[in-house]
């Protein structure tokens, strides 16, 4: 007996909102967004038969979607495979502040296949955005962000001190954000 059961007849009372705002906040138009949630759906109810209870209904309903938002990319830029990733930028947290660059594009619970060359477009796209910024920002952003290095040790290191290092950072991350949006969604 599965751990969960599916009960579509409540999913749009259930998760119409959560899948639409989850849809929303990444495709940025409601309507393509709703056309999402209603895909989703129906790949649901299509599917309903492979569903075997490992996850809760509303954990594989977003794994569809999930999905969903993917091949909606693809479809309008085909050329890249554009994946869908959320990008957080929360400017009241400088410690929280680039922490969409170290989220995941796949679902790491998901055993698609596509999920390695998603990252690895992501991957490089970023690379590409970070050799377009100055070295020193560069540096910095890679050594705080991606290396995980203190900053204390950065400071020390390079002879800032870390409200110069915060600066940099932050422009690093506003200009990663803009080159990101640019090339890659």
């Amino acid at each position: 007996m599965p751990a969960h059961e599916l009960h579509p007849e409540t999913w749009v009372d259930q998760y119409a909102d959560y899948l639409f705002n989850y849809a929303v906040s990444r495709v940025s138009d409601s309507e393509i967004a709703k056309d999402l949630v209603q895909e989703t759906f129906f790949a649901g109810l299509k599917s309903a038969k492979n569903y075997k209870g490992d996850a809760a209904e509303r954990t594989w309903l977003i794994a569809i979607l999930k999905r969903k938002v993917i091949d909606h990319y693809r479809k309008i830029n085909s050329k890249k495979g554009k994946a869908e990733v959320r990008m957080n930028y929360n400017s009241s947290s400088e410690e929280s502040e680039g922490d969409w660059l170290e989220e995941r594009v796949a679902d790491p619970f998901s055993k698609g296949g596509d999920d390695t060359i998603e990252n690895e477009e992501l991957g490089l796209a970023i690379q590409d955005c970070l050799s377009k910024l100055p070295k020193k920002q560069s540096l910095v952003f890679t050594m705080k962000t991606i290396q995980g290095i203190s900053t204390e040790d950065i400071c020390n290191e390079l002879g800032i001190n870390p409200s110069n290092l915060w600066v940099m950072i932050h422009r690093a991350r506003t200009a990663l954000m803009g080159c990101m949006n640019q090339n890659w969604f």
